[in-house]
């Protein structure tokens, strides 16, 4: 089940960063088997941070993510804190990693 928030246009994405002060972008394609098979594990790993606030776009449906966030792969996911990047993963990624990250930014910010 898909909890992440989901963007329709550019617009809505920078809206949401700019009104959260940690914000997760997570960028797929709908023809992305790797996006959909780590989706639900990032979403279990964001249930326990609560600070961390999440939104989902489809770079098929609003291809203008790809150039305002300069990403060549999906899924990408990308951690703002008061609009500014933080952190930023790509392709295949180590949930345990990903994990400690997010919660080492979650805590020390």
């Amino acid at each position: 089940m898909n909890t992440f928030y989901q963007a329709h246009a550019i617009a809505d994405v920078l809206t949401f960063i700019k009104e959260n002060e940690l914000a997760f972008v997570f960028i797929s394609r709908e023809d992305c088997g790797v996006c959909h098979a780590i989706q639900p594990q990032v979403q279990e790993i964001l249930k326990y941070l609560p600070r961390i606030h999440s939104v989902q776009v489809d770079a098929g449906e609003v291809p203008e993510v790809a150039g305002q966030f300069q990403v060549l792969t999906v899924p990408a996911l990308l951690l703002f804190a008061d609009g500014k990047e933080v952190m930023r993963e790509a392709r295949f990624v180590q949930m345990s990693e990903l994990e400690k990250k997010f919660t080492q930014i979650a805590e020390n910010y």
